[in-house]
């Protein structure tokens, strides 16, 4: 039987969410597939391109609710959009944030994050890297909570369950810092723009 790419792309997934990252394999893929690992090539040059299209896929399976007027308001919706997009999968934020880091995929969120950002009042240089300090802060953070409740599962720790979750007061302080540049920035545009008149 011949694949799409999209059934490799949704195989890939049921087998990142059954076994984990590390047991991602193009070998175990092939075998899930009934094909020989190097037909997987035939739609994915690298293990790395395949990981990228099942990051962007768990991005886009995740939730997409309508967007706020404010700009603080979109951030904090991106950001919970993103927690409960990666959270949904075994391994999810892992494979979305290393997609991301090298480049591959999973832009999505940064890119909702920029335009956000832009209407902040931040100086503009300051905007892409607001974003990603907010991406680390949520990728980070389902990572600590994915991580525990793994090990937790496997018996790897004796810990009790992580009590609930604290993500929507640090995502709080992260926005509260960025507010308070803006409007430092704000400051210092109008103290600059009294000078010239």
């Amino acid at each position: 039987m011949r694949y799409h790419r999209d059934d490799v792309v949704a195989r890939a997934l049921e087998v990142l969410d059954t076994y984990g990252l590390g047991d991602l394999t193009m070998r175990r893929l092939g075998t899930e597939l009934g094909v020989q690992p190097s037909a997987l090539y035939h739609h994915f040059a690298t293990k790395q391109l395949l990981l990228a299209a099942v990051a962007d896929e768990i991005l886009a399976r995740g939730p997409h609710g309508p967007r706020p007027e404010r700009w603080d308001d979109r951030v904090a919706a991106v950001c919970s959009e993103l927690r409960d997009a990666v959270l949904a999968y075994r391994d999810g934020a892992e494979v979305v944030a290393t997609s991301y880091s090298f480049g591959l995929g999973a832009a999505a969120p940064y890119d909702d994050l920029v335009a956000s950002l832009a209407e902040a009042g931040l100086d503009p240089s300051l905007v892409p890297t607001a974003a990603r300090t907010l991406l680390h802060f949520v990728l980070g953070h389902v990572t600590d909570e994915q991580t525990h409740l793994q090990a937790g599962s496997a018996g790897a720790i004796d810990g009790e369950p992580l009590p609930e979750s604290d993500f929507v007061a640090g995502l709080g302080l992260v926005l509260d810092g960025i507010r308070l540049r803006a409007r430092g920035d704000a400051l210092d545009r109008s103290g600059i723009e009294k000078q010239r008149s």
